[in-house]
């Protein structure tokens, strides 16, 4: 058998999070030379090769214009590791999961998020939140790439992730399951602080231009407003959804 399908993780955060994540292949890890007198957080480089290590990762150490090759010129910080590719699931590996499940689980499900500056930022803030699933789409929205665990800083690798092929038909059988789901909404005519997140829940936050899809409206349980003042009449998706998520954890923490 050949080699699994791999891509380069770069950056101290996301290299160090999917080795301890423990989800991934490694095969190298390429350091820049003399990264170890540079003065970066050593104790996190002093875990990275410890883990290394212990899975007998080779590590190389090369010039940083190496470095910036593999990586197309990303941020590396100097680390880079080439990886298998993050273990993203399925629709069905959802609902098998979710038979077995002993409590009513929170998720996110993205609608068609294009930046992966936005994607990370939900990920890490659905993650300190407490949600224990994130849905996206299969196609027309950013993967679960490298780009993405960067700017989640390392915290995709620790999500449990799911691709689905159609929002709509998933959000049906959700809700045949014993879901409500909100989609988050500015037309939404139930505010964020009168919602009620109890049980088994799903919050849908839209795409950065279009929001939510008409056809993923209508499947939705009700649509949750964030009160704005002021001239700016709406909020990057990711503060949204961080907005969002973090009222549903209030109220969740209340009604346990």
């Amino acid at each position: 058998m050949g080699k699994d399908k791999t891509e380069i993780l770069s950056g101290i955060h996301p290299v160090f999070e999917a080795l301890k994540a423990n989800r991934r292949k490694f095969y190298k890890i390429s350091a820049k030379k003399n990264l170890q007198r540079s003065n970066m957080k050593r104790s996190s480089l002093d875990e990275i090769f410890k883990y290394a290590d212990n899975i007998n990762c080779k590590v190389e150490y090369v010039e940083s214009t190496v470095l910036d090759k593999l990586t197309n010129d990303a941020k590396h910080q100097g680390i880079a590791a080439e990886v298998s590719l993050f273990p993203a699931q399925t629709g069905n590996d959802f609902f098998a999961k979710f038979k077995k499940s002993d409590k009513p689980p929170f998720i996110l499900i993205l609608e068609n998020l294009e930046d992966p500056h936005n994607f990370g930022a939900l990920i890490r803030t659905a993650l300190c939140a407490g949600v224990d699933y994130i849905m996206i789409p299969k196609d027309r929205s950013v993967g679960v790439v490298p780009s993405v665990s960067r700017s989640s800083a390392g915290a995709m690798e620790h999500a449990e992730i799911f691709l689905i092929t159609n929002t709509a038909s998933t959000i049906r059988k959700l809700k045949e399951n014993g879901a409500w789901v909100a989609g988050l909404d500015a037309s939404g005519d139930t505010s964020l602080f009168e919602a009620d997140f109890s049980g088994f829940f799903a919050l849908v936050v839209g795409g950065e231009h279009k929001g939510i899809r008409p056809l993923v409206k209508k499947e939705c349980d009700f649509l949750i407003s964030i009160p704005i003042k002021g001239e700016v009449n709406s909020l990057n998706a990711s503060v949204a959804g961080g907005v969002a998520l973090y009222e549903a954890v209030r109220k969740r923490n209340l009604q346990s």
